[in-house]
């Protein structure tokens, strides 16, 4: 909780609010996570405000909630409400996610390799080819990931912006 700055590598699972409030640093999880990753303590308005979190496996609920700043990848799925009150910041998740995600969300990039089921508050913006995603990828290779060997497939994005009962700047992009 609160990380500021150094890197954790976890070999097994880890539980509730793995990463709260993080601000720097790297912490990687060999297993499953539990709800709130990288999310705010019950009554506080800021989560992650920056560094890395890398998922081996699935995760929770919620994860990202309040998330301010910073990168969380997964190469499992992902719980109900991902990236829910998002401000910036960017997740990545491999595998499906849950229901209402981005629920809420200010800012920020959820991008994701399966067609989620979204809320009606989503525009559909169209196929994109984005020239951020190259050098996103490129940066993923420093670290021990599948996220790294994806840049290739990764070319063109279905995008969707929301949520739009918000200030709708946030965006999701879903691999084609």
């Amino acid at each position: 909780m609160g990380m500021k700055s150094g890197e954790i590598k976890i070999n097994g699972n880890a539980g509730l609010y793995a990463a709260c409030e993080m601000k720097k640093g790297y912490l990687e999880v060999n297993g499953n996570v539990g709800d709130f990753l990288g999310s705010a303590l019950p009554g506080n308005k800021m989560g992650m405000k920056g560094g890395v979190i890398l998922v081996k496996g699935n995760a929770g609920d919620r994860v990202g909630d309040h998330m301010r700043r910073g990168l969380i990848l997964i190469e499992g799925d992902a719980g109900d409400y991902c990236g829910s009150r998002m401000t910036a910041g960017t997740i990545a998740v491999m595998g499906k996610t849950g229901r209402y995600l981005g629920f809420a969300m200010r800012r920020g990039t959820l991008l994701l390799w399966n067609q989620p089921q979204l809320l009606p508050s989503f525009n559909d913006c169209g196929a994109h080819t984005l020239g951020f995603l190259p050098l996103l990828f490129n940066s993923f290779k420093q670290i021990n990931t599948k996220f790294a060997a994806a840049s290739a497939a990764f070319n063109r994005v279905q995008r969707y912006a929301g949520d739009m009962s918000e200030i709708g700047r946030g965006e999701v992009l879903v691999k084609i």
